[in-house]
């Protein structure tokens, strides 16, 4: 058969990198083969499909027998169903300040899953016992939003990480006080490979109730999972899937793409590629005078302070955002097709713009 023929053309530059965020990245070829494989015939709408069932298979090998995905679209969504399977109308969610679902969601927790965030400061992003004990508190109290759920980031909004025995202690604290504990995994790759342990070590072997899977940050076209580790945990989640307009139709699309990622290491490999780039460039940061790395580089994130002049000259040679545009923070992030090339003309482009 001759390839369909197609006026699609290409309308960028696949030569022009940045360090602006790993969603910048393409797909990787393997989720893409992956996706042309799934393609042929008919399959059962809905998740009833041969792939989405075969995802189990996959998820139960990384997270035990008793876990459970449920594909959707997106991180966001996956934060708002999973938070909304374990809160009541009147719930509250105990979170970093500096967490995904406060600070990059728009509001979707609070305005489309109904939630009330209550947050906490924290000096590298990091939630602890004694931090959640800030909002921990008023059960009782109908003037108060309940505390029930804990959700924590692996790895963090400032690339950090918890070690498992951290995250024990967050949900042994979380569960004595009846919450739950909820975990942002859409980086949970790179948090897995720079620990260099499985992912059910920080996940359901300490107590996690449920996490959001992330696939597109790893490599995906697109499409995240809610993964159920405490069955008991949670409620109706393929009806709060629905509800919140995150159930494909073509839901072998999503699967595929997760099933091509984590049955093998496809997911590890593209993970310790984006951290050692991560390495790799902070190293080159470190030697330019005048620059500061703000926390550990822990994962493919690096957060960095200089002047705000010089900032604003290099984006315009490379993506990149402000973290804290009024103090020059910046962040800089690795994906799984940064190359050393990438890395190193951006360190030599700094220099060029600090010596300026």
């Amino acid at each position: 058969m001759n390839p369909p023929k197609t006026d699609a053309r290409r309308h960028h530059d696949p030569e022009v990198r940045g360090f602006a965020s790993d969603n910048y990245a393409g797909a990787h070829p393997e989720v893409l083969a992956a996706l042309a494989l799934a393609n042929g015939g008919h399959q059962i709408a809905y998740g009833e499909d041969e792939y989405t069932e075969n995802l189990q298979r996959v998820i139960r090998s990384h997270f035990g027998s008793g876990a459970e995905a449920f594909p959707v679209f997106n991180g966001t969504g996956a934060n708002v169903v999973a938070l909304q399977a374990v809160t009541d109308r009147w719930g509250a969610v105990i979170c970093a300040e500096s967490a995904h679902i406060n600070v990059d969601e728009g509001g979707a927790p609070e305005r489309m899953g109904g939630l009330k965030l209550l947050t906490v400061p924290t000096p590298d992003g990091k939630l602890t016992p004694d931090l959640i004990d800030r909002q921990a508190y008023g059960w009782d109290d109908e003037h108060r939003a309940m505390p029930q759920v804990v959700s924590i980031t692996q790895s963090t909004e400032l690339g950090t990480l918890y070690t498992p025995d951290e995250i024990r202690a967050i949900c042994e604290h979380a569960h004595a006080h009846g919450m739950k504990v909820h975990l942002d995994g859409s980086r949970i790759a790179n948090a897995a490979a720079s620990l260099d342990v499985p992912m059910r070590t920080f996940t359901n072997a300490v107590g996690v109730d449920l996490l959001s899977l992330g696939g597109t940050k790893n490599g995906a076209l697109f499409g995240e999972a809610v993964v159920v580790l405490n069955q008991d945990a949670v409620r109706h989640m393929k009806h709060l899937r629905k509800l919140s307009m995150q159930l494909a139709s073509k839901m072998r699309f999503v699967s595929v793409q997760l099933e091509a990622l984590l049955a093998k290491d496809l997911w590890l490999r593209n993970a310790r590629h984006g951290n050692e780039m991560a390495q790799r460039l902070a190293e080159g940061v470190r030697a330019v005078h005048g620059v500061e790395i703000l926390y550990p580089v822990q994962a493919n994130a690096v957060f960095a302070r200089l002047p705000h002049e010089v900032s604003e000259r290099l984006q315009k040679r490379f993506r990149f955002y402000f973290w804290d545009e009024a103090a020059g923070d910046v962040r800089w992030m690795c994906a799984f097709d940064t190359t050393e090339d990438d890395v190193d003309a951006f360190v030599a482009a700094l220099k060029e713009e600090m010596a300026r």
